[in-house]
């Protein structure tokens, strides 16, 4: 009778530890793509009725309309549409975890803004996290957090483009770099140090 329930305890802990390992190791031979559009139409107002499909439709066929306007040009034309405010290079964190690509900060209105991330590809891992940190070029767990962070998210995917909206009131002035955070492990795997646009 122990035997059997020494036996059925051991299959418990093999299954638990085999399925730890999964969630622990897959991600390193597994990449996920990610490839959404620039979010352009932030603020357009789009039927509730119509699907992202017939939009594109729509869109689509009045870019063939040609007709011609005669307009004077106004005397100071307001900029429209996102608008990049901080931009920056992914590098590697060290010599197993690697990124590339580049990291945006658009102003999308005058308190909203977006995360974009482009021709991004990172090692993959387990928990990641995107991360806008106050440090200008972290190195390690003390670097994210001893300054102070704020975390938008999961990371969607390690491969392709992708939008993660910034909390409305951040003080995009104050963040200085954008981190892929794995957080079980709190080990960094990629940075982008981020400068001015323009």
């Amino acid at each position: 009778m122990l035997k059997r329930t020494g036996i059925a305890v051991g299959a418990v802990v093999l299954v638990i530890a085999g399925a730890v390992g999964w969630w622990l190791l897959s991600p390193l031979f597994i990449s996920e793509t990610v490839n959404e559009d620039f979010p352009f139409s932030a603020n357009a107002q789009v039927p509730e009725s119509m699907t992202p499909q017939q939009v594109e439709m729509v869109m689509e066929g009045m870019s063939m309309v040609d007709q011609p306007v005669e307009e004077t040009m106004p005397a100071m034309a307001e900029p429209s549409g996102p608008a990049a405010v901080k931009t920056g290079a992914f590098r590697d964190a060290d010599r197993f975890h690697k990124g590339s690509g580049t990291a945006t900060v658009y102003m999308v209105d005058e308190d909203q803004h977006v995360l974009r991330l482009e021709d991004f590809q990172v090692t993959n891992g387990p928990d990641l996290h995107v991360l806008l940190v106050n440090h200008p070029d972290p190195q390690n767990r003390d670097d994210v957090q001893g300054g102070g962070y704020i975390s938008l998210g999961s990371l969607k995917g390690n491969l392709g483009n992708q939008n993660y909206e910034i909390p409305a009131g951040t003080d995009i002035n104050a963040e200085s770099s954008v981190v892929i955070y794995c957080r079980p492990f709190h080990v960094v795997f990629s940075v982008a140090p981020l400068q001015e646009a323009g």
